[in-house]
C-alpha cells in the first residue's frame, strides 16, 4: 500500500514537471543568459564570480536568486540589469544584447523597461516621499502634474498616502522601503530587479514588503528577479535559481496551488470549528432557556397549590 502510493505521487509529480516544461515552452522568455562570465582581475590574480551561465527567466514570472554570501547571484543581477558587463557570453533582454548597447543606449533601455528595488533604499534624503517616488518620471519626461498624480496614486497602494511630505529620516525602514518600491513601481516597468529588498528590515515587515511586491508583480503581470540568501523568501517566487561559486547548481519550481489548497483546507477547517462552536454555544444557550423554562413552571405549579391550600 506504502509503495503503491509513493509511485502515484512519483507519477503526479512527473505529470506535473512536464505539464510546467509545456506551458514554460509556450511563455515569452524576457531575459535568456547563454554561457555568462564575469572575470575580475586582481593584480595577477583572476577571480571568475559568475562562470558559464545559462537560463532563461519568463515574462510574468517572480525569479529568486537564491545564494550564500559571496555566491556570485549580487554579480549575476548587475549584469543582467547591466550595470556591469560580461567578460564572455550573451544576456538577451526583450530580444536584445545588452551588453552590444553603448551607454547611452542602455540608459534609455533601463530608464523604459527597468525598476529596481534596493537593500539600502537608496532614497534621496534632501527628497519627500512623493517626490523621490516622482524622480524617475522626470527622466521619462512625464508632465509635471500626471507624474505628481501617479507617484501620490502608487504610493496609497503601497499604504503611504500620509507620509507624502516625510523625508526619508523621518520615516522607518519599513517605510522607505514602500517608498522604494513605489518609485520602482510607477513607471510600470516590464522587469523589476530586487537586491536583498528585505535586508534590513525585521520579519514582520519583511513579510509585508514581499506581500507587497508578490501582489503588485502579479497584479500587473511584471517579471520580478530578486536576489537574497533566506530561503524564507525565496518561496514567495515560482522559480529559485540557487547559486553557489559562480555556478547555477539547481533551478527548482514552488507549487503555490499547493499551498493555497492547505491554506483553503486550513480556512474550511476553521470555518467548520467557529461553526461548530457556535452551534455548541446556541446549544447550551437553548439548553439554560429550558431549564430556565421548566424551573419557572415548578415554580408557578407550587404556588397555585399554595394558593388553593390557602382558599380551602
Amino acid at each position: 500500500m506504502q509503495v503503491e502510493k509513493e509511485v502515484k505521487t512519483v507519477l503526479k509529480k512527473e505529470k506535473v514537471s512536464s505539464e510546467k516544461k509545456e506551458k514554460n515552452s509556450e511563455r515569452e522568455k524576457i531575459i535568456v543568459l547563454k554561457g555568462v562570465k564575469k572575470v575580475y582581475r586582481m593584480g595577477t590574480e583572476r577571480i571568475c564570480a559568475v562562470d558559464d551561465v545559462s537560463f532563461e527567466i519568463y515574462k510574468g514570472e517572480f525569479c529568486c536568486l537564491l545564494g550564500t554570501s559571496g555566491s556570485g547571484k549580487s554579480t549575476l543581477l548587475n549584469l543582467m540589469a547591466g550595470i556591469e558587463k560580461v567578460s564572455s557570453g550573451q544576456i538577451i533582454m526583450k530580444g536584445k544584447n545588452i551588453h552590444h548597447m553603448n551607454e547611452n543606449r542602455l540608459a534609455k533601455f533601463r530608464q523604459k523597461y527597468l525598476g529596481f528595488v534596493f537593500q539600502s533604499y537608496n532614497l534621496l534624503n534632501s527628497m519627500t516621499a512623493l517626490e523621490n517616488v516622482e524622480f524617475p518620471l522626470v527622466f521619462k519626461r512625464v508632465p509635471n502634474k500626471k507624474r505628481r498624480r501617479m507617484a501620490l496614486e502608487m504610493l496609497k497602494k503601497v499604504g503611504l498616502e500620509d507620509r507624502i511630505k516625510h523625508k526619508p529620516k523621518e520615516m522607518s525602514g519599513g517605510q522607505q522601503q514602500r517608498v522604494g518600491i513605489a518609485r520602482a513601481f510607477v513607471a510600470n516597468p516590464e522587469i523589476v530587479f530586487a537586491d536583498e529588498p528585505t535586508g534590513n528590515l525585521d520579519s514582520k515587515t519583511s513579510k509585508e514588503v514581499m506581500e507587497l511586491i508578490q501582489g503588485m508583480a502579479r497584479v500587473n503581470k511584471q517579471t520580478i528577479v530578486m536576489v537574497t540568501h533566506d530561503n524564507k523568501l525565496a518561496e514567495y517566487a515560482d522559480r529559485v535559481i540557487r547559486v553557489f561559486d559562480g555556478k547555477i547548481i539547481s533551478i527548482e519550481e514552488n507549487d503555490h496551488s499547493q499551498k493555497k489548497e492547505e491554506s483553503d483546507v486550513n480556512d474550511e477547517i476553521a470555518q467548520v470549528n467557529k461553526e461548530t462552536s457556535n452551534e455548541e454555544t446556541s446549544n447550551d444557550i437553548n439548553n439554560n432557556d429550558i431549564n430556565n423554562k421548566d424551573t419557572n413552571k415548578e415554580e408557578f405549579t407550587e404556588e397555585v397549590i399554595n394558593l388553593k391550600k390557602a382558599e380551602g
